[in-house]
C-alpha cells in the first residue's frame, strides 16, 4: 500500500465482502463506524474486561459493532511501510 488511503480502500472491500455494513440496508443496520471519536469511561473499560487499553480519548479508523451497537473490533489502517504496532503505541514514529 502506498499510503493509508490505499489501505482503507482495500479494508473497505474486505469488510464488505465479509458481510459488514457501512450503511443501513435490507440486511440490517450499519455495523461499521468510521473515524469514530470515542470517549471511554473507566466504568465502560471495567465492564468490557482487562483486554482494553486504558485510553480515554481517541480516533478510530474502523469500529466494528455487534447488533447491540457494542464494540467488538477496532481496525487501524496504516501504510505497509509502518510497523503494525504504530496504531497501538503512540510513541512509535508514524513516518
Amino acid at each position: 500500500m502506498k499510503n493509508e488511503a490505499h489501505a482503507r480502500i482495500k479494508i473497505n472491500q474486505l469488510l464488505t465482502d465479509a458481510g459488514w455494513r457501512f450503511f443501513d440496508n435490507e440486511e440490517g443496520i450499519a455495523n461499521i463506524l468510521l473515524e469514530n471519536h470515542v470517549k471511554i469511561t473507566q466504568q465502560e473499560i471495567d465492564a468490557w474486561g482487562n483486554d482494553y487499553e486504558r485510553t480515554r480519548n481517541g480516533s478510530l479508523d474502523f469500529l466494528l459493532v455487534d447488533s447491540d451497537n457494542k464494540p467488538i473490533c477496532v481496525l487501524e489502517a496504516k501504510k505497509e511501510s509502518l510497523h503494525p504496532l504504530v496504531a497501538k503505541r503512540p510513541y512509535l514514529s508514524t513516518r
